[in-house]
């Protein structure tokens, strides 16, 4: 459920933003929406299939999800396209931020805990009884996957979103050769290969300075 709303709401931003650039092309889809339907019904293996399979293999949900867009817009507007881009790992930000509130309140208040061991599903555990150890389990994986998302689509290489967002630090004649390059196939796949072997060593100090800001008395080493 949280991988879902997490994918949903990074989608939904890139098309709430494309929508007020100018281009309709995922409003007209149904995108511009956090219903999971529409979202699921563009990228079933995505958003079920995989993350499903991936839970029970691994124990922790992957897959992936896309919102359409008019190149030629994009071609048009680069700038509008990057912030198009930079809407998805925004909101996954604004996720983790939101549950990281929660998270904080709660033990500042003493209904959770700072666990002894911190993992992505058990950033904060709790030893009340009722709904609350499911509560903790919720804010952990809201906060772990809104972290993950945002970080991992920031990394600047095709096709993650990171790399739709440099023409907004780029002038004219850069952004348009910039394009062209990361546009081509090859590109996608070295990015991927440099994306998954970048990502762990760049997430997980990430990971614990955020913790230290959730427990600034607690010490993770």
């Amino acid at each position: 459920m949280a991988f879902v709303f997490c994918v949903t709401l990074h989608e939904a931003a890139h098309a709430w933003t494309a929508k007020l650039g100018g281009d309709l092309t995922a409003y007209y889809g149904g995108q511009v929406s956090i219903d999971p339907i529409p979202h699921i019904r563009r990228e079933l293996i995505g958003m079920v299939v995989l993350p499903l399979i991936s839970v029970f293999l691994m124990g922790w949900p992957f897959g992936y999800a896309s919102a359409p867009y008019d190149p030629y817009w994009a071609q048009r507007y680069p700038r509008r396209a990057a912030l198009m881009a930079l809407a998805g790992p925004v909101s996954n930000l604004l996720t983790a931020v939101v549950a990281g509130i929660f998270i904080h309140a709660g033990y500042r208040y003493g209904i959770f805990e700072s666990p002894v061991h911190p993992d992505y599903a058990a950033v904060v555990v709790t030893s009340r009884e009722g709904m609350w150890p499911a509560v903790a389990m919720l804010l952990s994986m809201l906060f772990s996957l809104g972290l993950i998302l945002a970080v991992f689509n920031l990394i600047p290489v095709p096709p993650l979103d990171g790399s739709g967002i440099l023409p907004l630090f780029l002038n004219n004649e850069l952004t348009f050769k910039y394009r062209q390059l990361m546009h081509h196939p090859m590109f996608t796949w070295i990015g991927i290969i440099i994306a998954w072997n970048l990502f762990d060593p760049l997430f997980r100090p990430i990971f614990m300075l955020a913790l230290s800001l959730l427990y600034p008395d607690v010490t993770y080493r």
